[in-house]
């Protein structure tokens, strides 16, 4: 079956319902309705002649599915709504298939936007670290590799213009959100909160620990905040965000799919959906990079086999 046939059921469906009402009650001819939609007379005649075929009638639950899917999470593009379907749904097609009866369906995920920081740099830092980690993104073994940020999302009061902050430690084999925390202000509070849930949370982890170079981070007091962790410190180079690429792209990846295209009028409103997202990116958003598995599924498996 061509892929002409294989859309049919999506793109055509209504079309030649059109056409049988008109030229059956209105004594339109069929080839003037043909050649005005353009749609051939031969695919009208076997679609009214035939039943349809299995193929299609699979085509059509799946994409029912893939509407549902679509509808829930606008963010996602055809490989994660396939492996979606694959995990969740029992259906198992391959990745071209989807992207067809995606493009029929006129489904694409939402743009990505170029993410704005709001890291400042320490005029005076009082602490500078090697980049140790050297853009070597892949770690072996749990908490071996952790990479930390800060970035600000907006609310709206009235006219008025809120901030809050985002602070939150990436593990580089399980990409989990190790720890988080939101606040008012992008000071040392929310940074030390962060790492100090980190280290409670995992009180045997002895990872190499990445920033960039924000003044909270080469603050002596956050460095003495390693060295009683026993952590090995790195920080990127000046002006080299890919140094923590992976961080970056967490960012990129959080904001696209729950900010991004959406205004928030309370603070509570938006704390609450960051909180809702980490946790559905930890615990439910599949990823291709670790076996089409959640973050958490990821790092158990390797819990369990050790």
């Amino acid at each position: 079956m061509g892929k002409e046939a294989t859309l049919s059921f999506v793109r055509c469906q209504s079309t030649y319902e059109a056409v049988r009402i008109l030229s059956e009650e209105r004594s339109f001819p069929v080839w003037k309705l043909c050649d005005f939609l353009h749609i051939t007379r031969s695919a009208y005649y076997r679609w009214l002649m035939h039943p349809k075929s299995n193929r299609e009638l699979e085509n059509e639950r799946i994409a029912g599915v893939i509407g549902n899917i679509h509808k829930a999470h606008p963010d996602m593009g055809y490989r994660r709504i396939r492996d979606e379907l694959d995990r969740k749904h029992d259906i198992h097609v391959n990745d071209k298939r989807i992207l067809r009866i995606n493009r029929a369906l006129h489904i694409q995920s939402t743009i990505k936007y170029r993410r704005h920081g709001c890291t400042r740099s320490a005029t005076s830092p009082e602490y500078i670290a090697k980049n140790y980690l050297k853009r070597q993104f892949h770690a072996d073994v749990p908490n071996s590799k952790w990479l930390t940020d800060v970035t600000e999302f907006k609310y709206y009061i009235g006219p008025e213009v809120h901030k809050i902050y985002l602070s939150a430690i990436l593990d580089l084999y399980d990409r989990r959100i190790v720890s988080y925390a939101l606040g008012d202000h992008n000071d040392n509070r929310i940074v030390f909160d962060t790492f100090d849930a980190a280290v409670t949370s995992n009180p045997d982890a002895h990872p190499m620990f990445h920033s960039d170079r924000g003044f909270q981070y080469t603050s002596r007091s956050f460095h003495m905040k390693i060295q009683a962790a026993r952590m090995k410190q790195s920080m990127s180079r000046v002006a080299h965000c890919i140094d923590n690429g992976p961080m970056e792209g967490f960012w990129s990846i959080l904001k696209r799919e729950m900010y991004y295209g959406y205004k928030f009028t309370s603070r509570e409103q938006l704390a609450q959906t960051i909180s809702d997202y980490i946790y559905y990116y930890n615990y439910q958003r599949l990823q291709r990079r670790l076996s089409v598995m959640t973050p958490m599924e990821f790092h158990q498996q390797y819990t369990k086999a050790a």
